[in-house]
């Protein structure tokens, strides 16, 4: 009997070590998210998402989208992508669609596509063919600053004036006086370069519509969404959903990691 009662509670143990490890394993397993942000934007706009995800010990990387081009910037993207072992999220706002529909492709870690009022091209489209697909953008070039760098290049910056009411209405406008100080421009070469293959075609993708959206048409987020076969989520948001609604968001992220 002493024999079957030790043999009994070791049974025990090893099986409440086993369900113990459980859980720690299966949290090894969740995939990695890879927060892409978008033009006038910096990785700081994904820190509220950053935060929910952290804390249920999802690994997130949120990456500096260079914003130098598409093709250089997916190209700096996927080499990133390529230093993460195991099934990867990616989740992107605004022109950092463009990003990670060319920097996925080919990429079998890339378990789903997370667009956050974002640009999600086909092949051959550009940044303005699909910002100027459907009325509505506020986002014009009367609201943009440009400034030359070398070589007769051009960056792109949102005017002080407009950033709040075109960029980020629902933002606290102490908040977006900082966004607006601290943005990082774009290459303007970035918004006519054609895209390349969709990885929306062969993995599973996500939207989040933005319906106060003044930068990108709620009109054109639809298209873009049906197009790609998404599961959709539409929010009362400006074109930040992921700062404005920061929970909406990282529901949407968790139910792509599933």
């Amino acid at each position: 009997m002493l024999a079957g009662s030790a043999a009994v509670a070791t049974g025990a143990l090893l099986g409440t070590s086993e369900a113990q490890a459980q859980p720690q394993q299966e949290a090894k397993a969740k995939p990695t998210v890879v927060l892409v942000h978008g033009a006038f934007a910096d990785s700081s706009g994904w820190n509220d998402v950053s935060a929910r995800l952290i804390r249920e010990n999802h690994p997130v990387i949120a990456p500096a989208n260079p914003l130098r081009g598409v093709a250089a910037d997916s190209a700096y993207l996927a080499s990133v992508l390529a230093t993460i072992s195991g099934p990867i999220v990616l989740a992107a706002h605004s022109y950092g669609g463009l990003v990670i529909t060319n920097a996925a492709t080919g990429n079998p870690n890339v378990k789903a596509l997370v667009y956050v009022a974002a640009f999600a091209p086909d092949e051959g489209e550009s940044l303005l063919d699909l910002q100027t697909k459907y009325p509505g953008s506020k986002l014009d070039e009367a609201a943009l600053d440009f400034r030359p760098y070398g070589g007769g290049l051009v960056d792109g910056y949102i005017k002080k004036e407009a950033f709040h009411d075109v960029f980020a209405k629902d933002v606290p406008k102490a908040t977006t006086d900082l966004m607006q100080a601290g943005q990082r421009p774009a290459d303007t070469r970035a918004l006519g370069e054609p895209s390349g293959a969709p990885a929306w075609k062969t993995i599973p993708s996500y939207y989040l519509i933005a319906r106060n959206d003044q930068v990108l048409p709620v009109a054109a987020q639809r298209f873009m969404a049906r197009r790609a076969g998404s599961r959709v989520h539409e929010v009362g948001a400006s074109h930040v959903a992921m700062i404005s609604q920061p929970s909406v968001t990282a529901d949407l992220i968790r139910r792509a990691a599933r």
